[in-house]
Parts: C-alpha cells; sequence; structure tokens
C-alpha cells in the first residue's frame, strides 16, 4: 500500500526549464527562476511507458540531394528591415521583434503590414493589447490604410486561429504574444506556460502553411525578452528595436537570424508621421560643415554598416583646482586616458582646462576607433585650429600614444573615400605626435592667442 501511495504521489516540474522535484519549492534549483515550479500531471515512482518506433512518413535523404535553392523571400516595402532580416521575409519564418515600451514596434509592424498589403498580400493584424479603433487612428496618423490590411483584437489563442482560417492571410502580424492566452494551458497570460504554448502554437501553424509570423515580445528591465527562454529558441529571427528616448534614431538589429547575417542594422527615425526609413543616416550624425575649431570626423561601425560620426570638443581655462570633464554620447573614462595621452605623449597640456566632448546626432560611441578623433579634436580646440577641411580619423589611442589598427579598418578607409572624405588620419601615423605634426598647416581662427600644436 506504501509504495502504490508514493506512486500516485504527484511530482512538482519547473514550467521553464522541465526540471522536477518531489516537494514544491519556490525557486527552480536548475534555472533558478521564482515561481516557476507547479504541481505535475503525471505521477512519479511508475516509469514511463517505452516509445515504440513508427514507420516515417518521409524518408531520410542524403544531405548531396536536398535542393539547395534558396526559398525565394518576400519583401516588406520597408527596406532597412529587409535589410536586417537578410533580404526579406521567407515564407513560414517565424520573427520575434523585442524593444522598450514607446520604442515604435507597433508603428514599425503596422508600416510593415500596410506596404505588405499594397503589394497585394493579405495581411492579419492581431493586436491584443489596444482596441480595433485605436490602430485605426495610429494607422490614420501614419497613412498606413489599406483594404487588404485586416484587423482583430482578440486574446484568446482559439480565436486566433479562427480569424487566420476565415482570412488566408498572407502574413500574420501578433502584437503582443505576452498578452495572448490558451484556454487549455493553466495561468494567466503572459506566464511562461502560456508564452510557450502561445509561441508553440503560431510557429505550428506558420510552419504548416508557409505562412510568416511576426510576433512582438516584451522585455524586462534588464533588456531581455519576457517569458520563457525557449521562445527565442523556437523561433527562426529575433529583432530588437532600440533607441533613446531623446533623440528620433532608432535601430533594428538580428540578434538572431537562421536565414541570414546577425550584423546587419536597420536605421529609422521617428517622425510626428510614423518610423521612417534612414538608408543613408550620415546627415544625422555630422554638423553643418562649418570650419570651427575642436571638430573631427571618424568612422563608427554599427553591425556592418560604416557611419560617419562628428566628434566636437570644447575647452576653456579651468575655474577651480579640478578641472570639468563633461562628456556626452563618448566614453568618459576614455575621454579622460585621451586626454592623459595628449599631454604626455604630445605636449599638449589640458590639466587645467575645463574640457567637454560630445558627438553629434544623439549616437553613442563606445568603440576604441574614435579615441584618435577625440584626441585631434581636443588638440583642434586647445590650439584654436580648426582642423583640415574632409579629413577623418580612424584608430585606438595606446596609453604610449601609440595608433592601432581596428576592427574593419579597410571597409572604414572605403567608406570615408567613398563619402569625401580626402585625408584620412589612421595606423599610417604610427602615433599621435606624428599625426599631430602631419596634419596639414591651417591659420588659427582669430579670437585671440591660443598655443599651437
Amino acid at each position: 500500500m506504501a509504495s502504490k501511495r508514493a506512486a500516485s504521489t504527484l511530482a512538482y516540474r519547473c514550467t521553464e526549464c522541465g526540471w522536477t522535484s518531489a516537494k514544491w519549492v519556490g525557486r527552480c534549483g536548475e534555472c533558478q527562476q521564482w515561481g516557476t515550479v507547479v504541481e505535475a500531471t503525471t505521477p512519479t515512482g511508475i516509469s514511463a511507458p517505452a516509445v515504440t518506433a513508427t514507420t516515417p512518413t518521409r524518408s531520410a535523404r542524403p544531405i548531396t540531394q536536398i535542393d539547395t535553392r534558396e526559398t525565394p523571400r518576400r519583401t516588406t516595402g520597408v527596406g532597412e528591415f529587409d535589410r536586417v532580416l537578410g533580404g526579406g521575409i521567407v515564407p513560414g519564418a517565424a520573427i520575434l521583434l523585442s524593444g522598450e515600451p514607446g520604442v515604435g514596434k507597433s508603428t514599425l509592424l503596422l508600416e510593415v503590414a500596410a506596404r505588405t498589403a499594397a503589394a497585394g498580400r493579405r495581411v492579419l493584424y492581431v493586436s491584443a493589447e489596444e482596441s480595433l479603433g485605436q490602430v485605426r487612428l495610429r494607422a490614420e496618423r501614419t497613412t498606413s490604410l489599406h483594404d487588404e490590411l485586416y484587423l482583430a483584437a482578440e486574446t484568446d489563442l482559439a480565436t486566433v486561429l479562427g480569424h487566420v482560417d476565415e482570412t488566408h492571410p498572407d502574413l500574420l502580424i501578433v502584437d503582443s504574444v505576452q498578452t495572448v492566452s490558451s484556454g487549455l494551458v493553466d495561468g494567466a497570460a503572459g506566464h511562461p506556460s502560456q508564452v510557450r504554448e502561445v509561441a508553440s502554437t503560431l510557429i505550428r501553424v506558420a510552419k504548416d502553411r508557409s505562412l510568416p509570423v511576426i510576433l512582438v515580445g516584451h522585455v524586462t528591465k534588464d533588456g531581455q525578452v519576457a517569458g520563457p527562454r525557449i521562445l527565442e529558441h523556437l523561433v527562426d529571427v529575433v529583432c530588437h528595436f532600440e533607441g533613446d528616448r531623446q533623440t528620433s534614431l532608432r535601430f533594428v538589429r538580428a540578434l538572431k537570424n537562421r536565414f541570414g547575417a546577425t550584423d546587419e542594422v536597420g536605421c529609422f527615425e521617428q517622425t510626428q508621421h510614423g518610423i521612417a526609413e534612414v538608408p543613408d543616416p550620415s546627415a544625422l550624425f555630422l554638423g553643418h560643415g562649418s570650419r570651427e575649431p575642436g571638430t573631427c570626423v571618424t568612422i563608427a561601425l554599427e553591425g556592418r554598416r560604416a557611419l560617419p560620426v562628428e566628434v566636437q570638443a570644447l575647452t576653456l581655462p579651468g575655474s577651480g583646482p579640478n578641472p570639468r570633464r563633461i562628456v556626452s554620447g563618448v566614453d568618459g573614462a576614455r575621454v579622460a586616458m585621451v586626454l592623459a595621452v595628449l599631454e604626455k605623449r604630445a605636449g599638449i597640456r589640458v590639466s587645467d582646462q575645463d574640457v567637454y566632448v560630445s558627438t553629434v546626432g544623439g549616437v553613442r560611441l563606445t568603440e576604441p576607433a574614435a579615441d584618435l578623433a577625440i584626441a585631434l579634436a581636443v588638440a583642434s580646440a586647445v590650439s584654436n585650429r580648426p582642423n583640415p577641411a574632409q579629413l577623418a580619423a580612424i584608430g585606438e589611442l595606446s596609453l604610449a600614444g601609440e595608433i592601432r589598427a581596428v576592427t574593419q579598418h579597410d571597409q572604414r578607409r572605403s567608406e570615408a573615400g567613398r563619402l569625401g572624405y580626402r585625408t584620412i588620419v589612421d595606423t599610417a601615423s604610427v602615433d599621435l605626435r606624428r599625426a599631430l605634426r602631419d596634419l596639414p598647416r591651417q591659420h588659427p581662427v582669430q579670437r585671440g592667442d591660443a598655443p599651437g600644436f
């Protein structure tokens, strides 16, 4: 009797990773998630029946006999989004788009839906967060109205599948996967078990019908996709939509892509009429072309895209024993290092100067390739002499004052040449002192006496 009682005792299983325990615990012992251990439906103490082999419906074939022709892609009409996806949407693909609240995920996907509908393909946009009227108002503001764009405000998975059977769409957009629930699984919408069930069902429908599906995913406060980690494993493409609330610039990056590269970046700008593509964002990161001291252009990389970014510096006589170091868009620690190298290796005194360094357009430079541009901008500000026109600086500075090569150096040089920068300062100058010495001589701006290089 005791063995039968033990056999009928239910175990507890983690809905996140499948870890089992003989008693309930608040935290999973495997994935360390809280509140994911629930009572299992299968009794413990009895071994599961053995799986019997069945005859496969399709025989395995040698890999050399598999057709290698690429599956035809469908363009979305949004070139920057197609760039990130690898050229377009593959039929049957499951795409997950995540991002911070208010960054513009729904606006971007409504634009994708409208352009796809304008190309003659039917789109079903399922909004589980907004009413039909709210979506219609946004579509009017962004001029995204089309007869082939169908809207449905549903939160039940079975009803969503009913809309799919009724409309027979060529593209399905679900906004968002955390707000749709299934009646076959216990728990509220957004629970890991609900997210897993909804995502797996929609992905299975996508594969069976060759229907591309785009799922919107919420993120946690640390920027990770909310819900079980298996969600990112199930989908084919994971894209992240990011941007700064203080600027209008937005980036779409591919974190996972089974059909293309993951180092492409799509650039967008948030406007009053919606999301606008920025095929050539160079103008966003450059000034107005004035020949003022304290400016220098560097070539930064966003994914595989090379972007010219203007670095600006301003120096003033220090008003106290501790000069100010104010930065915006650059790393303050790297700026402090560059200032030390300037004074020690190039003989440019900045220890008694208040130094302000910023980038144009709100872009943030985190790579060391901007070190040389920061140094030239500060040196130009101290000497009150503008740097030569059409000059770009590419290189990392070491503490010894040497100019080191950076990743994708040849691509940066070629992009600088394509944009018309005739003078490129890089590793050919060997060190910072020689780079400053080899610059073409410029006359100082007549605003008072200032030390030269």
